[in-house]
């Protein structure tokens, strides 16, 4: 097989492409600077595969017909092939995203992350609780990847670290092997093909064999499942740190691996490098970008210092300027629960060398703070890796913010929060340091595969120029009084809610009114993100509906959907209580088909794709100040849904883009929550003063929805009413007053698909494409192109 390089040369000096001088200026600037991308990532949510590469090579209709001609339907084809669900929720998905889009942008990016034999588990619903099933999704194997091990490698774990004239060595280590499975990801339409990486942990064959246990052979070999268990399973839980020490076995493996990966490509190309092997790693930052996906792979900070200083003997100052170049940094969150915070003893045990580099790190860096705030005590106490108390903990945050180049929040509220409060003595040190990325989504997945009709729709409009530079979106706002427009948004939204009613029928045996406003409400389950807020104005909904049977109302089908953590017991009691209001709503003959309950089994990519199409409203509804970006609201307002919503992450950036009053923005600002904590928030004042609320909240705590077990939601009454960090009751009024404005809206069809077709002309700041061309551009010193690499099908010179 020829090198890359070489093919993009003869390529480039064909006779018939038009471009040729522009191609051989390019391919030298490619050549010569060939800086890479490595975004390490704990999770790629990458969803399926086939109707996407179909996409991204322009082979969809050449596909559809070829399988047609076999007799065969290519949407039931797609419809066999499994989610790889390597993912929880955003953080996941926006790994998957950017590789979409970095291969788009022509970047020379790679994706390195872990090769789970089981995802994100399959949730089934049982007498209306979660119950969780493993995800064998690899059980007929994986015909994207392919196992290359040619470059399988070893890590180390345990031992002990020795201390001698000639450096540090680390000794007795037990050593699990890393076997790399490549994964080709395709840019849009521009023959580009990079590649996501996934390690998958091998036994070495003497796995526990020289451990002197005479007989103890046939043991031996059980236990290489000891150290294959490291890449078994993804941790189920979305913004919540368990520190489980196999956890942090993971997170070690996928980041020595793959730094030993990005090291050995360094040296093996030669840019301009007349060594036979490069030693020198000045111009490694020049070369490698490497981009921390959360503090998951912080321990790429001092892993890098491990090898420049104890393998390759780079004194400590120059290792350290080298690894703070090379690093950078994205926060994916403020909960003070989400933060990963590892006991030191933990360290002590699995990784005692890193332990003693995080350890120099913090004494430097505290030493600097020291010197610069002289007597402050509380600062450094503040600022140190380590936090002392009754269990000494690395805060990884800390190690990430210290070790990187740049770091940045996900959306501007988010970024601004970072610099105030999470990282204020940071950001006082180095404010040049923090920066703001707010994340997009791929138009290739989230517009032109999971919704054809609009993307023909807008194609017939302005052209297809919007699927690589979505801005161009705006060109639909002048069009927005065009009553051909009108009629055709329209009318795919109906298409889109008929298939999916079809769909909800055929695999969920419910029926439900196509001509009701699909009211969707999609999302990992958590206190924060106020599902229960949703599941009050439903209960409302009904109660004013039971009281005034003969009113006009509009008619609703409320969606909610999403997975519990498997030990987040008040998250399973919100998914039980959603099927118990259900259960009640569903079967209410006065009801109807006024007001319908689903829970959307099983939420996942695919069914995403099918879903977000479909929505009239989308709810993105946190607590303002908790969610740090969102990204699935960004998809709803893409694929024509309305928002109601909070001043919260990237919402607050989407009223902007398309105007307020576009958008049905209710509730708290984070000042006004701010102000609440300050005053003490009461939830017992709300619930004495509004009739409704404490109707709805009596028929919750009374049994009215769980007559079999009236006691059943008694945690949530008693969290709502007691202890709620969310302060649903704070918002109760002001949205359901907000939804009394969307249903008035949705009284006149036309105006309604107005403000949709406003909302999806203003969407185009919410690519992917955009938010990576900032990452190349303010972190990563790259230039993207929009160059098309010659197909490798023209004939050679």
């Amino acid at each position: 097989m020829r090198p890359l390089s070489r093919c993009l040369y003869e390529s480039a000096h064909h006779p018939n492409l038009p471009h040729v001088s522009g191609w051989k200026r390019n391919l030298r600037f490619f050549l010569l600077s060939p800086q890479r991308i490595y975004y390490l990532s704990l999770e790629f949510y990458m969803g399926r595969t086939l109707q996407n590469t179909m996409v991204n090579l322009g082979l969809q209709n050449a596909c559809d017909e070829a399988i047609y001609q076999l007799g065969l339907d290519l949407e039931e084809l797609e419809e066999i092939e499994e989610d790889a669900g390597l993912g929880n929720g955003g953080l996941g998905r926006l790994a998957a995203c950017f590789l979409d889009s970095m291969a788009t942008l022509g970047l020379a990016a790679y994706g390195y992350g872990i090769r789970y034999e089981f995802g994100i588990f399959n949730q089934k619903i049982v007498n209306g609780w979660q119950v969780e099933e493993a995800d064998d999704w690899l059980r007929y194997g994986n015909p994207w990847e392919k196992a290359r091990p040619e470059y399988m490698l070893p890590v180390h774990f345990y031992g002990r670290v020795e201390h001698t004239p000639e450096g540090v060595r680390w000794l007795d280590t037990q050593v699990v092997l890393a076997m790399p499975y490549d994964t080709p990801v395709p840019g849009y339409r521009n023959n580009t093909v990079n590649t996501m990486r996934l390690w998958s942990a091998k036994a070495p064959n003497d796995f526990k064999l020289h451990d002197f246990n005479v007989g103890g052979y046939i043991e031996a070999v059980l236990d290489r499942n000891l150290a294959e268990n490291i890449s078994r399973v993804l941790y189920p839980n979305d913004n919540f740190f368990e520190g489980k020490e196999l956890r942090l076995k993971q997170e070690y493996f996928v980041v020595a691996a793959t730094l030993q990966d990005i090291i050995r490509r360094f040296k093996s190309s030669k840019f301009g490098c007349r060594d036979p092997v490069r030693t020198c790693f000045e111009t490694f930052p020049d070369k490698v970008a490497i981009q921390l996906n959360d503090t998951h792979p912080a321990l790429a900070i001092p892993e890098l210092m491990r090898i420049l200083v104890d393998v390759e003997k780079v004194d400590w100052d120059k290792a350290w300027e080298i690894t703070k170049k090379t690093c950078a940094y994205t926060n994916h969150t403020v909960l003070p629960e989400a933060l990963e915070r590892w006991p030191v003893s933990m360290f002590e045990k699995l990784l005692p060398r890193h332990l003693e580099i995080i350890y120099a790190i913090n004494q430097r860096h505290l030493d600097h703070v020291a010197s610069l705030f002289p007597g402050d005590v509380d600062r450094l106490r503040r600022m140190s890796v380590i936090e002392e108390g009754d269990c000494k903990r690395i805060n990884m945050a800390h190690l990430c913010v210290i070790g990187s180049h740049a770091v940045n929040g996900v959306a501007r509220i988010h970024s601004e929060i970072v610099k105030q409060s999470v990282f204020k003595d940071f950001y006082e040190l180095e404010p040049e340091k923090f920066q703001n990325k707010t994340n997009g989504i791929t138009p290739r997945r989230w517009l032109l595969l999971c919704n054809p009709g609009l993307a023909d729709t807008i194609v017939e409009k302005i052209g297809e120029g919007f699927l690589t530079d979505l801005s161009q979106l705006k060109k639909l706002l002048p069009l927005v009084n065009d009553e051909a427009l009108i009629r055709d948004v329209a009318k795919v939204k109906q298409e889109n809610k008929l298939k999916f009613s079809a769909f909800l029928e055929k695999e969920y045996k419910v029926k439900i009114n196509p001509s009701s406003m699909f009211d969707v409400h999609v999302k990992r389950i958590h206190e924060y993100k106020r599902q229960l807020l949703n599941c009050l104005h439903i209960i409302t909904l009904y109660n004013r509906i039971k009281k005034d049977p003969t009113k006009a109302f509009v008619p609703r089908t409320v969606m909610i959907g999403g997975k519990a953590a498997p030990g987040y017991h008040m998250a399973k009691m919100i998914i039980k209580l959603v099927t118990s209001i259900g259960n009640v709503v569903n079967h209410d003959p006065v009801v109807g088909d006024r007001l319908k309950v689903i829970f959307l089994e099983n939420y996942r990519v695919s069914l995403a794709e099918k879903v977000i199409p479909a929505a009239d409203l989308s709810q993105q509804i946190s607590t303002a100040g908790t969610e740090a970006s969102g990204t699935g609201n960004m998809k709803f307002m893409l694929n024509g849904a309305l928002t109601i919503g909070t001043m919260d992450g990237a919402n607050v950036e989407m009223a902007e883009e398309a105007g307020a009053e576009n958008l049905f923005i209710f509730g708290m600002r984070v000042e006004d929550v701010e102000a609440l904590d300050r005053k003490g928030y009461n939830a017992r004042e709300y619930y004495d003063r509004l009739p409704e609320l404490k109707q709805a909240m009596d028929q919750i705590s009374s049994g009215f929805f769980s007559p079999k077990d009236p006691d059943c939601f008694r945690d949530i009454v008693n969290m709502l009413l007691n202890h709620d960090r969310f302060k649903v009751f704070a918002d109760y009024e002001a949205y359901v007053a907000c939804q009394a404005q969307v249903d008035q809206l949705y009284r006149n069809p036309r105006e309604w698909t107005k403000k949709v077709i406003r909302n999806i002309a203003c969407s185009g700041k919410f690519s992917s494409d955009r938010t990576i061309t900032e990452y190349a551009r303010d972190i990563w010193g790259v230039e993207p192109s929009d160059l098309q690499i010659p197909p490798p099908n023209l004939p050679k010179d």
